[in-house]
């Protein structure tokens, strides 16, 4: 449990400097860390469909909210910045391949399931279905809790990506 608490303190650091941050663009990156950690929460807890289904919608409004605001405020200086940048890409990149190594090297062999819920789904909903589609048993019993969470990442996307585009609103509006 204390990779949760790491994680819910790493969103909330990363939600404040988002809120935080005088430019935009630091902004959309600080709100997209807060998705990345929500994403690893879903993970921890041992949720992949959703920590998948957040990945995605993150990548993609983080494409489009940058797109859109790189125009805006692009705080570059040209000078004095390519060794940081540099070293920052080659220590990200080590790292990345180094976390891609380790988690190829502990995916299951093909045909070997690491966890084998579809025969305990199947002996549970037998006599607990009171209809005879099993699948709809399973999808109402056991995985509405998972229906959920992803309408409330959603939710939370869209409520996110609203209050970014309105604080931009409002600052074009002001000037």
């Amino acid at each position: 449990m204390i990779e949760i608490n790491i994680l819910l303190v790493f969103m909330i650091a990363a939600a404040l400097i988002a809120v935080q941050v005088k430019d935009l663009l630091s902004s959309v990156i600080g709100i997209g860390a807060v998705g990345i950690g929500l994403s690893m929460a879903f993970l921890v807890m041992k949720a992949p469909d959703l920590a998948i289904m957040q990945l995605v919608v993150e990548i993609l409004s983080l494409i489009i909210l940058i797109r859109a605001t790189i125009r805006k405020d692009l705080p570059f200086s040209t000078s004095g910045r390519w060794a940081f940048n540099t070293i920052s890409t080659i220590i990200f990149l080590i790292l990345f391949l180094v976390f891609a190594y380790l988690s190829f090297a502990n995916i299951h062999t093909f045909g070997n399931p690491a966890i084998k819920t579809s025969q305990e789904y199947l002996s549970h909903v037998q006599g607990k279905a009171a209809n005879l589609n099993i699948v709809e048993s399973i999808m109402l019993r056991y995985r509405a809790v998972d229906t959920l969470g992803e309408a409330s990442v959603l939710f939370a996307v869209v409520i996110g990506v609203l209050a970014i585009a309105r604080r931009a609103w409002r600052r074009d509006g002001a000037e």
